[in-house]
């Protein structure tokens, strides 16, 4: 079998990717937030140039797949007339910000955020996977995703963190972004084709003093679907927002603006909660600790369907789930407690591993793995 090809790098809306049903187009929500009238108009672009799905990603952005490549130029016509688009292509390759999805309008999260993004052409030439987390709340919610300098509260103030690294050093909003772009500064001096994200290089290379000194504060808990202060939290299952029934939700429930999370969660802001088939509104659901990639033939290098499969066994398996088509475990990173891997038209079996990890048991068909005791 042909290993898979890490790209390196993520798809973009001015760089899409290819995979096996045509174009993959990425949207960046700034402030991880859509007004409804744009996120009415993603959904009319999904259904009109894509496949009727939108996709949301573990790096809260928005994915229209099955895009032709006829088709690209007068979707970004259609993107930046929702203003959903950056003019300048270098500028959407370095908006890798996560936001921590419970902020207030102008508060501190969405004060620093907007700074970051209005000074994004100040920072230095970074691996094109490099990201941030302004994870400013009461609580950290952004703990356990991928981000390589985080914005975080302390008991003392706020910090600014390196990945990889268990202390930050203390900042004051006035100087945060600037700090923050210092270290940025600092990685892309030192990085090398091995350490090409934060957490590696600190592992490789001493973290200078000045930058640690201050432990950030207590993480929170894990957010569900259900409501909240802000509106409503809805699931999505593999990350997919069927695009009709989202507009539908959107209009139907009155919300004034779509929020998008890591987690396979959207926010609706000030919509009510709803009864919603096509979404998860059960937070015990066996679907929200399931996760699988699109699977074969979408991706190319896929061996195997998988979503049909992690359906079915979502209920059988006890704590999480993530059924990938490949070794490349694109859509969970971390670890599950039943992990399997598409292998030849089959599936290798890992139990409380990642999809690169050596499996236990190999070649085994969707029939067999229904029959067995996977816990």
């Amino acid at each position: 079998m042909t290993a898979p090809v890490v790209q390196g790098w993520c798809p973009g809306a001015h760089r899409p990717m290819m995979s096996g049903d045509g174009l993959v187009v990425r949207v960046r929500p700034r402030l991880a937030r859509l007004e409804a009238e744009q996120a009415l108009g993603l959904c009319k672009l999904a259904e009109r140039f894509g496949n009727g799905t939108i996709d949301l990603t573990n790096r809260a952005n928005l994915q229209l797949r099955g895009v032709a490549e006829d088709d690209h130029q007068p979707l970004l016509t259609e993107l930046a007339s929702l203003n959903l688009l950056d003019a300048e292509p270098g500028i959407e390759v370095r908006r890798n910000i996560l936001v921590s999805p419970l902020y207030q309008a102008g508060d501190l999260t969405a004060r620093l955020t907007q700074e970051l993004i209005d000074r994004l052409g100040d920072l230095p030439a970074l691996p094109a996977k490099f990201g941030f987390a302004i994870d400013t709340g009461p609580a950290r919610l952004l703990s356990a995703d991928s981000a390589d300098i985080r914005l975080e509260t302390s008991h003392d103030g706020l910090i600014l963190r390196a990945d990889g690294v268990e202390t930050g050093c203390l900042v004051s909003e006035a100087e945060a972004i600037d700090h923050l772009i210092a270290l940025a500064r600092w990685f892309s001096e030192n990085f090398t084709p091995e350490t090409r994200r934060m957490a590696r290089l600190v592992a490789a290379q001493d973290l200078p003093q000045d930058w640690q000194g201050h432990a950030p504060g207590p993480v929170g808990s894990a957010l569900e679907p259900g409501g909240c202060d802000l509106g409503t939290f809805y699931g999505a299952a593999f990350g997919q927002l069927p695009a009709r029934a989202l507009a539908e939700l959107i209009e139907t429930s009155g919300a004034a603006a779509l929020r998008v999370t890591p987690w396979r969660l959207i926010l609706l802001e000030g919509g009510a909660a709803l009864s919603a088939d096509a979404f998860v509104t059960d937070g015990t659901d066996p679907l929200m600790t399931t996760d699988a990639c699109p699977g074969a033939p979408l991706c190319p290098q896929a061996q195997i369907a998988t979503r049909d499969t992690a359906r079915a066994l979502a209920p059988r398996v006890s704590g999480g789930l993530h059924v990938s088509g490949c070794a490349k475990g694109c859509a969970r990173m971390g670890p599950a407690d039943v992990t399997l891997v598409g292998c030849n038209g089959r599936f290798d079996l890992v139990k409380h591993g990642r999809a690169g990890d050596e499996p236990c048991q190999r070649g085994l068909t969707p029939e067999t793995l229904m029959s067995m005791d996977l816990t």
